[in-house]
């Protein structure tokens, strides 16, 4: 399979959109922690050679990359937090940080390449979703790089705060050792009480 390339960006380019913006989210799975997005628009004269969707990088891969994205693009990195996660639910959530992320940005981008099938309700003007995008789109893989290094120093600080869930690797996703330690340590106040293992925790009967 080939990886991303810069096809959709050179569309929207030719359409008249000079700024085109990546947009992705990290964290819908985890039961714990926020919810990230990140938004990029790379520099066509200057893209980071090796981009791709984060999952198919190595951690090291992965912080080389976002080095290179962070010094060259335009940035912004956006959270909902587990408050919100609970209040709205997680596909709204995520939809907020990449609205967050947009907006965040330096300025307001011409064209949006989401990732996913769906345009948040709060990203209006020129947008397009593309399912598995961060596999297409090297703006999307960089966003997808971003948010996910940005998630993960964010879940390995809260490792060092609340010990034994195994945040530092897991991340915030229910592996069997963090179900675990849910049953043993109790819920913290960064698991997402919406969410089917932490709720059954919580209320059952």
């Amino acid at each position: 399979m080939t990886g991303p390339d810069f096809s959709y960006e050179i569309l929207a380019r030719q359409n008249g959109a000079m700024r085109i913006a990546g947009v992705d989210e990290v964290g819908r799975g985890p039961i714990a922690g926020p919810v990230t997005a990140a938004a990029v628009v790379l520099d066509p004269s200057n893209i980071p050679d090796g981009l791709n969707d984060s999952k198919a990088l190595s951690a090291k891969k992965r912080e080389v990359l976002y080095d290179l994205i962070m010094a060259s693009s335009d940035v912004c990195i956006a959270h909902a937090s587990v408050e919100e996660i609970d209040e709205i639910n997680i596909l709204r959530a995520s939809h907020l940080a990449m609205e967050r992320a947009v907006a965040g940005l330096s300025q307001t981008p011409d064209h949006l390449l989401i990732d996913g099938n769906m345009i948040p309700r709060g990203l209006t003007g020129s947008t397009e979703a593309i399912i598995k995008g961060d596999a297409k789109s090297l703006s999307i893989s960089a966003a997808s790089i971003v948010a996910k290094i940005c998630r993960d120093r964010i879940m390995w600080d809260l490792a060092q705060q609340f010990p034994g869930y195994g945040w530092e690797t897991n991340a915030g996703y229910p592996s069997k050792s963090h179900k675990e330690a849910l049953q043993n340590l109790g819920v913290t106040p960064h698991h997402r009480r919406s969410f089917k293992p932490v709720h059954n925790m919580l209320y059952q009967a």
